[in-house]
């Protein structure tokens, strides 16, 4: 590990997060945390309604998930980790008990071979596991009206378990979905005290991390979807259920799920896409327009805030639409999702997309991992394979690139960033479009001796562009772009994410300057 990173990591991290850090870590290791065995009295089943399929399946002892599919021969192992942590823990959600094709008692033989193996379970006992499994219990034993003893004493026993290990050491989405399960869990039990902690983090973690604009401030279009629906969950629970605490987070819930609504209808393309920018990829979850349905259904009063304290602009003109990245990386104590891509943009021709974000395809800590997030993945510049953000160990993130003198005017926004200032360069990126043509101009504060990059990357579907001198042929969709100040231009071959665990090959154009060049997209 390098130490001058982990430096540069921790001094960004708040005093809660390295304090629950350390406490989480002595006391798990000291002290035997009893959780109560005995299920409160006097509660009832709760209504509820699944509107959405589920993103995972399970078919006789067969899990499909981030497009891989393992069939269990005899008992299922709930601690299976042969496709890595993240395919362990979908494993542990129960997501898919949603599944329209699942069987009640189908269901309730998974949770109680699960509860079987309560004493030995690993990932699944963690504060994020438990957080879905526990909305996905609760929303399968309401939907299919079904009491149950030991399921419910187990239940009860794993949102115990979570309150006392609610994730402060990590804050952002973690501690967001902590909350969100413990609504549901306080719902579900008529529990005062579950009730009490979510509203309290509810208010102060949406107050946090929803922006100005209607961004989740993680800046992943993905996560962004995640929480809404989440949030729109949230909304239909109380809705559905009036009584019990007569709608007292009902306002406050709505006025947040209005503008992130608002964000997403600003970021997606007319195709139905997101951008896939940061750790954002696809079939994870429920789609853009699949939201603003469920939005719609429960009666939310719709907002319209234009884009800005997300860093994020996006231009729609009669036959292409262009997104661009003038932002700083995302909140400094957890930028576990942030990528080395100030300056990005992506591009879309009559709904078909030219340039693209290459996306994900892993979580794990590995050399694909920290590729996906590098600068040279993104379509930006890069000095001399420095990184203006250093992302690494997979979720972390040392110095990173600091965005100023942004400015917005009529058919242009530009901005500078310090990323390469320890080498003593500034990077200007200019921005400029019209109904025909989008324009890139880029500077560097000093010469470069010729080892500035700018990288552009096509989407899959395009063929590979004819070159001749300074200027490229998109053949396909009759694009012409030319650059004016490189040294040289390079087409090669990349791998364009297209979901966890899937790529696809694609080309990306690497042009060479040194202190200055000017990108002309003909439309």
């Amino acid at each position: 590990m390098n130490i001058v990173y982990f430096f540069n990591t921790v001094r960004h991290l708040k005093l809660v997060q390295i304090y629950y850090r350390f406490y989480y870590f002595f006391r798990n290791r000291i002290f035997k945390i009893r959780t109560i065995e005995k299920c409160p009295s006097g509660f009832g089943s709760i209504n509820w309604v699944s509107n959405f399929k589920s993103q995972s399946s399970f078919s006789s002892k067969s899990f499909t998930f981030l497009n891989i599919m393992y069939q269990f021969p005899e008992h299922i192992d709930w601690n299976y980790s042969e496709y890595g942590k993240l395919w362990t823990y979908n494993l542990n959600y129960f997501d898919f008990l949603n599944q329209k094709e699942m069987i009640s008692e189908t269901g309730v033989d998974l949770i109680l071979d699960y509860i079987k193996n309560d004493s030995i379970l690993k990932d699944g006992k963690e504060p994020y596991p438990i957080s879905l499994r526990g909305m996905n219990w609760v929303k399968f034993l309401s939907v299919n009206k079904i009491s149950n003893t030991q399921i419910d004493k187990t239940l009860n026993s794993h949102y115990r378990l979570l309150f006392t290990n609610l994730e402060y050491h990590l804050l952002g989405n973690h501690l967001l979905e902590n909350a969100f399960s413990l609504l549901f869990g306080a719902y579900y039990f008529q529990d005062e005290k579950l009730y009490s902690k979510s509203k309290k983090l509810l208010i102060s973690e949406l107050n946090e991390q929803i922006l100005s604009d209607g961004g989740h401030f993680e800046l992943s279009p993905m996560y962004h979807q995640i929480i809404f629906s989440r949030l729109l969950d949230c909304i239909q629970l109380i809705k559905l259920n009036p009584v019990w605490k007569k709608n007292e987070l009902l306002i406050f819930l709505e006025g947040k799920a209005s503008i992130m609504n608002s964000w997403l209808h600003n970021v997606t393309y007319n195709n139905g896409d997101i951008p896939m920018v940061n750790d954002s990829t696809y079939d994870i979850s429920l789609t853009s327009k699949e939201l603003f349905t469920y939005f719609e259904s429960l009666g939310i009063t719709s907002n319209s805030v234009p884009l800005s304290t997300s860093g994020y602009r996006k231009i729609n003109l009669s036959n292409y639409e262009l997104f661009i990245d003038v932002g700083n990386v995302g909140p400094d104590y957890q930028p576990g999702h942030v990528h080395s891509d100030t300056f990005n943009f992506e591009l879309l021709k009559n709904g078909n997309p030219v340039f693209v974000d290459t996306g994900i395809s892993t979580y794990e800590k590995n050399s694909v991992r920290q590729n996906e997030r590098a600068t040279c993945s993104h379509n930006t510049v890069q000095i001399d394979n420095m990184e203006q953000t250093q992302v690494w160990g997979g979720f972390r993130v040392a110095n990173r690139a600091k965005v100023s003198n942004v400015n917005d005017g009529e058919g242009y926004v530009e901005a500078i960033h310090n990323g390469y200032k320890k080498a003593g360069f500034l990077h200007k990126r200019a921005f400029l479009w019209d109904e025909k043509k989008v324009t890139l101009q880029d500077e560097i504060s000093k010469s470069t001796d010729n080892k500035s990059k700018a990288f552009y990357h096509l989407h899959s579907s395009i063929k590979k562009p004819l070159l001749k001198e300074n200027k490229i042929l998109l053949q396909d969709l009759d694009i012409l772009i030319e650059f004016k100040g490189c040294v040289n231009i390079l087409i090669a071959d990349y791998q364009l994410s297209v979901g966890f665990n899937k790529t696809v090959s694609a080309y990306k154009v690497i042009v060479t300057f040194d202190q200055k060049l000017t990108t002309t997209i003909e439309l």
